[in-house]
């Protein structure tokens, strides 16, 4: 009987993150562009129709209507499925870890802001500060409430986050005459700092550092792009961000142990 309900919990979950990914989709589309995220209803952006409610079904109504939109027949970004996904995925993967509790919905909070923050800042190349600037008293106070943090390792989390990266950022300008990293960027470590709290930091430099080079050498090698190439630093942050909410313990351990 509790694998049966079981099972119908985790479809819950998945579901619920699906849906959850589906408006992820939203919140991508229009923050950068200061519009509103509950209103108009989502419609196609070439032809203004409104997207029908058996046409907003996440995955499904994807591959069903073929990656089309219904009226006017342009093409649906297969990013939309991608992210609806993703963010199923992430919820089944906080269920696993920390339950059907209120430190999950804090938790799958915190993954769908990063979420949201990589995707912009692939597209555009920023990190809206309302995301940020307020996603760090927030984050700050469900860590302490919630994930057990104190807040000595909260605050010290904000203000290293953020020192560190604007301490690189002023130099690299200084010795290079352009600008390598950007306030977003700041803001952003400390928001992870806030919520992970301050033993995450120097994980998340060191994986985030790791992630970008390999992802720059990919470039140079196989896209011909040179070293003054600009990738946006945000994602790889939110990657290292992630693998530590939901690895780190057992990579700590694993260095200890040896």
């Amino acid at each position: 009987m509790d694998s049966f309900w079981t099972v119908w919990v985790v479809i819950f979950v998945v579901l619920v993150g699906a849906a959850s990914g589906s408006f992820l989709n939203v919140c991508i589309s229009r923050i950068p562009e200061g519009v509103s995220i509950v209103r108009p209803a989502s419609r196609c952006p070439k032809c203004g129709h409104p997207v029908r409610f058996y046409d907003n079904i996440p995955v499904i109504s994807f591959l069903l209507l073929r990656g089309k939109c219904r009226d006017c027949g342009e093409r649906i970004s297969c990013r939309y499925p991608v992210i609806e996904i993703m963010t199923a995925f992430f919820a089944f993967l906080t269920f696993q870890k920390y339950g059907l509790t209120t430190v999950s919905l804090a938790v799958f909070l915190f993954v769908c802001a990063l979420l949201v923050i990589s995707f912009i800042d692939l597209d555009h190349q920023i990190i809206p500060h309302i995301l940020t600037l307020t996603g760090i008293p927030v984050f700050a106070i469900l860590a302490v409430i919630f994930m057990g943090l104190a807040i000595s390792e909260v605050f010290l989390g904000i203000m290293v986050g953020a020192g560190v990266l604007y301490f690189v950022a002023v130099y690299y300008e200084a010795l290079t005459g352009r600008e390598g990293m950007g306030g977003g960027d700041v803001n952003l470590l400390a928001m992870l700092g806030a919520f992970l709290g301050v033993k995450s930091i120097i994980f998340i430099l060191l994986v985030s550092s790791l992630i970008g080079a390999v992802v720059g050498i990919a470039f140079i090698l196989f896209r011909g792009k040179n070293l003054k190439f600009a990738i946006p630093f945000g994602p790889f942050l939110c990657a290292a961000g992630l693998a530590y909410l939901f690895f780190g313990n057992d990579v700590n351990s694993f260095f200890l142990f040896f």
